[in-house]
């Protein structure tokens, strides 16, 4: 098999991609059940400038959000043990906050923001796995709208 000689161009893509990451100074929640995928999350969110409260399912967020503690985006995972999912998370905190910018995120193809494989009008889904750049891009594009 001959291969031709690499030219480079696709580390230089790749180097650019990099050179590109945006990160911010808002402050985001992130919902994320599992633990291991939250601090990982919680890391990238930090290391891009961000300041970070977490919490472990939507009870925990919803009393981050009864303490007052303010926010600019809900990072939440959708499906989540327990008696509310994170579309339903992010309804609750509509009713209080009705200007709530919100991220979805999971590793499900078929779960409780898609319908018949079309996101509802105005949500935003970032499927797992996914890059430090994915996430980076994602959250500026939640935040600004």
């Amino acid at each position: 098999m001959y291969l031709p000689p690499g030219t480079g161009a696709s580390l230089v893509h790749e180097a650019m991609a990099v050179a590109e990451i945006e990160g911010g100074h808002e402050t985001i929640l992130v919902v994320e059940d599992d633990r291991l995928v939250r601090e990982y999350v919680l890391t990238q969110l930090r290391a891009l400038g961000y300041v970070t409260l977490d919490a472990g399912n939507a009870a925990e967020a919803l009393a981050i959000v009864r303490a007052g503690h303010g926010f600019d985006l809900l990072f939440t995972d959708v499906i989540m043990p327990g008696t509310m999912n994170g579309r339903q998370l992010a309804d609750a905190i509509a009713e209080q906050r009705p200007d709530l910018k919100v991220l979805f995120t999971s590793g499900y193809t078929e779960n409780a923001i898609i319908h018949h494989g079309r996101l509802d009008t105005g949500v935003l889904l970032l499927a797992k796995p996914y890059r430090k750049s994915d996430l980076a891009r994602m959250i500026r594009k939640a935040i600004d709208g």
